[in-house]
């Protein structure tokens, strides 16, 4: 039988897609702008420590509202928040760096807005056989957005003079997330039910034998690595080029490899591959950074870049399955669907601010490359942990299955 995407799975890959491309284009340089304005990395810290905050905050006090309201109202609100953070940014210009903190937290909190609405309608067009395919798409669309705009971007920046490239890009991103506010209203407003559970989250992980405790320590690990990785990485390739046009380019060649790889994993990864794939993905992510310890240089660099494009897929596809295929094992997971998608989320932000408050303690007291490079390895190593926290659940989720 041939797996499809319904009318509303597609619409919602647009609205992701849009999204995506506006991250693209701005995300990938805010932090090289707020680095060129302050070239401090315990500055960055702070900034991702504050979203990460945010998201984990917003999402458990928005789970009421996406609950018991209109879960479309809160992806319209994040995606607006995220164009009048850009906004600001415009508006402050390098005077940025002085309101990391707020700018940070409103960031955040458009961030956490959309993606429990966006989690939870995804949860409710897809299923089980077709869940692996809907994220292939979406990484299939975050690759192509992140082919062409970090690279159009970097061209932009690169080529204008002074921060005009920035502010030019800034202003595109804003335009964007204006149009993905107006393509969500074409989706329809999903049904509400049931009242939403504050402490469910506590309840679950306190539940003895519940699969969402090795779960939640699965995506505690990975989020160790990827609160770091997601700002650290693009400013090392940065450094290492001082060219934000190497940037776009190290965006392009990666995520050009990373479209390949997630079209081949919604393509051909299964269910029943979950496990061995988690394993092969991490230890790949791992050792890929390996020639960082030689040297720090665009080439090995991009070589890190292309091994996680062809290792990701393999590693966050069962991990992001697993969990969405968990909240449909019994009507009463169903009916506490955006309780478990608040808790994968504080489970990630636990791990993320984990993450980051080993690197402020390391570039607070020693912030030599060298250093940074080592803890890079240490939180590379953490997606292997996390498969050893989810090989006896995707193995049994499998077998239950079959």
């Amino acid at each position: 039988m041939k797996i499809t995407l319904g009318r509303q799975s597609i619409l919602l890959l647009g609205v992701n897609g849009l999204f995506a491309l506006a991250g693209a284009l701005s995300g990938t340089f805010l932090n090289v702008f707020l680095w060129k304005s302050r070239p401090d990395y315990a500055m960055l810290g702070w900034f991702t420590i504050s979203q990460q905050l945010a998201i984990g905050i917003t999402f458990w006090l928005a789970g009421k509202w996406v609950k018991e309201h209109n879960k479309m109202s809160a992806l319209r609100l994040g995606t607006a928040l995220s164009g009048m953070f850009y906004m600001l940014v415009l508006w402050t210009g390098k005077s940025a760096v002085d309101w990391i903190w707020p700018l940070g937290l409103l960031l955040g909190c458009a961030l956490g807005l959309f993606w429990i609405a966006f989690n939870v309608v995804y949860f409710e067009v897809t299923d089980r056989e077709n869940r692996d395919l809907f994220n292939g798409w979406v990484g299939l669309l975050g690759s192509m957005t992140g082919i062409v705009g970090p690279w159009f971007s970097g061209l932009i920046i690169s080529r204008m003079a002074d921060n005009t490239g920035y502010r030019l890009i800034f202003t595109v991103s804003l335009v964007i997330y204006i149009i993905a506010v107006i393509f969500s209203f074409f989706l329809k407003k999903r049904k509400v039910s049931g009242t939403y559970c504050w402490l469910e989250s506590i309840r679950q992980l306190s539940t003895p034998k519940s699969p969402w405790r090795p779960l939640s320590m699965g995506l505690f690990a990975q989020g160790v690595r990827e609160g770091v990785f997601a700002f650290l990485i693009a400013l090392l390739v940065y450094l290492a080029t001082s060219q934000e046009y190497k940037l776009g380019q190290f965006s392009l060649i990666t995520s050009a490899v990373a479209l390949a790889s997630y079209w081949a994993a919604g393509k051909w990864f299964k269910p029943h591959y979950r496990s061995k794939g988690m394993f092969t993905g991490s230890v790949l992510l791992l050792l890929v950074l390996l020639p960082l310890l030689w040297k720090v240089t665009y080439g090995t660099l991009l070589f890190m870049g292309i091994g996680s494009a062809i290792a990701m897929p393999l590693y966050i596809l069962p991990m992001i399955s697993a969990g969405f295929d968990m909240m449909g094992t019994s009507g009463e997971n169903v009916e506490k669907r955006v309780e478990l998608v608040v808790l994968r989320e504080l489970s990630l932000m636990c791990g993320r601010l984990f993450g980051l408050t080993v690197f402020m303690i390391t570039v607070l007291n020693s912030p030599s490359t060298k250093v940074l490079i080592w803890l890079i390895i240490i939180l590379g190593a953490f997606p292997l942990i996390g498969w050893m926290f989810m090989r006896k659940l995707l193995i049994n989720t499998t077998a239950r299955d079959s």
